[in-house]
């Protein structure tokens, strides 16, 4: 019987380590050739890897796209939107699960159905009034149809629901308004969710690539992932490909920190949530 438990443990530990080292292969071999010159890298042995490793990749590949702006661009993107989100999901989860109002079962279903809609089947509608309202290559175009996400709504609608309802009673009785009892009750206690919807949009919005490449034409305004697919188009003899891995991890690098360093707290506050 021990044997049997054994197995029954051991056998889907395994499965997840392999899954995982099948998971880490492209993010190993982008390592590789940022800081393995390419000839090396295709035709050395192993040893000849680590002889010639270099950081002149990332070195090149910085002063060729203008990555600091990139990044500027980036932050303001990701977290400029992020604000506007937690105010909007806020506010409406808390009238869909708090306010009693004629219809507003009917306007949640609405909600829901934009959660059933696909993305790329409103990138025209969406980009013909980006281009009527004259935000085209701005801050605000790449955020507009972001604004108010079905996703995080839904979210904070069902963690407001989870709220007893003697803290509201308790609040107006010392005389809160609506928007003091939002701030004062609702929110410290669901802050788990508001934290596992953050990283949501942060990491999703960090690698967001084809609507901001729609809607930026210039450095003033592109993001990051924009950016790197422009250093495929930097050199008449093609793609230098430890110039484009290097890149890539400039890229990628403050959410693979960001995921290491607070790991646990990820974990705990999706848990919190109920985010599966």
């Amino acid at each position: 019987m021990s044997r049997k438990r054994d197995a029954s443990t051991i056998l889907p530990v395994m499965l997840l380590v392999g899954l995982g080292l099948l998971w880490i292969i492209p993010l190993a071999w982008t390592i590789l050739a940022a800081f393995v010159p390419t000839t090396a890298l295709l035709n050395g042995s192993p040893l000849d890897w680590v002889r010639s490793v270099t950081f002149q990749a990332f070195n090149e590949a910085w002063h060729v796209a203008p990555f600091a702006r990139y990044y500027i661009n980036t932050i303001v993107f990701v977290f400029g939107l992020l604000i506007l989100q937690l105010v909007a999901i806020s506010l409406a989860g808390f009238a869909l699960a708090r306010i009693k109002v004629i219809g507003m079962g009917f306007v949640f279903f609405l909600f829901l159905t934009q959660l059933m809609v696909p993305g790329s089947v409103l990138l025209l509608p969406n980009y013909q009034t980006v281009a009527r309202l004259g935000w085209l290559d701005s801050y605000q175009a790449m955020m507009a149809p972001y604004f108010a996400s079905a996703f995080g709504t839904f979210l904070m609608r069902q963690a407001f629901k989870q709220v007893p309802k003697e803290l509201e009673e308790a609040a107006r009785m010392d005389g809160a308004n609506t928007l003091q009892i939002l701030w004062h009750v609702f929110i410290p206690v669901t802050r788990s969710s508001l934290v596992a919807f953050s990283i949501v949009s942060i990491t999703y919005h960090w690698n967001e690539f084809l609507w901001p490449l729609l809607v930026t034409s210039t450095v003033r305004s592109r993001p990051l992932t924009v950016g790197l697919s422009l250093l495929t188009q930097m050199s008449e003899t093609g793609a230098q490909w430890d110039q484009l891995a290097a890149g890539t991890l400039i890229v990628a690098a403050p959410m693979l920190i960001l995921v290491m360093a607070l790991q646990k707290q990820f974990t705990q506050s999706f848990l919190s949530s109920g985010i599966k």
